[in-house]
């Protein structure tokens, strides 16, 4: 009979060379690690081999052969494995379908989240509806931050070496941070509720842009995240929301058809959504190698959106009818939460959805991808969530020539 667990490796060894009970030959990895790939060499008894993989799945390739192994199970090789068989460890990326709890600094009401790479530290910046801001390395734990202002801290967003935050406070300010834990005060062309903002690298010219609810035409742009200049957009709207990717800035409203692009972030053109519904976020990501912008909307229902070109948009239908709040791409996945629900959303494509699970039922307002991890932030609440998306081996793994099941 084989044992339940294969034995831990020495110290600073990566393989094990005490077998399990029948078994010819086994590879293990002691703990967690970062690696994507473990290759050995190992010897079989010239039989059938029954593969594993504990915690984590892994795609296991045997004499060129390769086989799926998910997590916690054992799969057995259709071809004898004899002496000298090279053996390949490949770990799986998770898919992004259930979010774990982590803990924000005070229960305020948290608006936007975004990441950005500080020097060389992993930074996720969180803004709130107060002078409170919150940071973290990790995307699991947070520290506090001092915004410049007592303001509604809507969006906050990265580029160039900035944090840039806007808010809907119905005033000029803005604030900037080149770490993400200390902010400046900055100040925005006209007094009004900027809700939206994005980066984008037009050419060699450092672009951010900023958009506004309040029945306005007026946007923003700036070269440097410090200092605004007004923009026109291209029709009056309560504008919610921008993404940037593949040379377009990409726009959404709430209540209405009207959208808006733009080639430079300054001068803007109408487009038009598919339905005339509250769209409140919108995100890019490249789908292999489309580009794709995914739109959601707080109306209560099922519907989304898709455009490959920034311009025209298809509608589509998530899991189930939700105050879809907002979406992020990130690691080959569109994410989308929502409010008051433990429902969440992922897609590979943009277009087709699966339902996810949040850790519990909150007003999820915003969320980011970096690092390898979706975060997630809520309003009025300390409760946060994360979702990590690194690429692990198993913690075991091995072949050997046993039982079909461990015991």
């Amino acid at each position: 009979m084989g044992q339940s667990t294969f034995p831990v490796p020495s110290s600073g060894s990566s393989t094990s060379t005490v077998l399990p009970v029948n078994a010819s030959s086994v590879i293990l990895d002691g703990s967690l690690t970062s690696a994507t790939t473990y290759t050995t060499t190992v010897n079989g008894n010239g039989g059938i081999a029954y593969l594993t993989a504990t915690d984590n799945p892994a795609t296991i390739t045997v004499g060129g052969t390769a086989y799926s192994v998910p997590a916690n199970t054992v799969v057995a090789t259709t071809t004898v494995v004899g002496s000298s068989a090279s053996v390949t460890v490949s770990g799986s990326t998770p898919i992004p379908s259930t979010f774990t709890a982590s803990t924000m600094p005070s229960g305020s009401a948290w608006y936007g989240v975004t990441y950005g790479l500080v020097s060389a530290t992993p930074t996720f910046v969180a803004v709130s509806g107060s002078s409170t801001g919150a940071y973290s390395t990790n995307g699991t734990t947070w520290t506090t931050s001092t915004m410049p202002s007592a303001s509604d801290w809507t969006s906050v967003f990265y580029g160039n070496g900035y944090f840039v935050a806007v808010q809907d406070s119905g005033t000029t300010a803005g604030a900037y941070s080149t770490n993400g834990t200390t902010w400046t005060a900055s100040t925005m062309p006209s007094s009004l509720y900027w809700y939206g903002g994005a980066y984008g690298l037009i050419g060699a010219t450092p672009t951010f842009v900023a958009v506004a609810y309040g029945a306005t035409t007026v946007g923003a742009s700036s070269t440097n995240g410090t200092s605004w200049t007004a923009r026109t957009m291209p029709s009056s709207q309560n504008w919610y929301d921008v993404t940037y990717g593949n040379g377009y800035f990409v726009a959404v409203a709430h209540n209405t058809t009207a959208a808006a692009y733009s080639t430079n972030g300054t001068t803007w053109t109408a487009s038009t959504m598919p339905s005339s519904l509250s769209w409140f976020n919108v995100a890019y990501g490249l789908v292999g190698s489309t580009p794709t912008y995914v739109a959601m909307q707080n109306s209560g229902t099922t519907a989304s959106a898709y455009s490959t070109n920034g311009t025209t948009w298809t509608a589509s239908t998530m899991p189930s009818s939700s105050y879809w709040f907002a979406v992020a791409y990130g690691n080959g996945y569109f994410v989308a939460v929502a409010q008051s629900t433990t429902v969440g959303a992922y897609s590979a494509n943009g277009i087709t959805w699966t339902a996810g699970t949040m850790p519990s039922s909150q007003n999820w307002q915003a969320i980011t991808y970096g690092n390898s991890y979706f975060v997630a932030v809520a309003a009025s609440t300390t409760v946060g969530a994360y979702s990590a998306q690194s690429v692990l081996l198993p913690v075991n793994f091995g072949i050997y020539n046993g039982p079909t099941t461990i015991n």
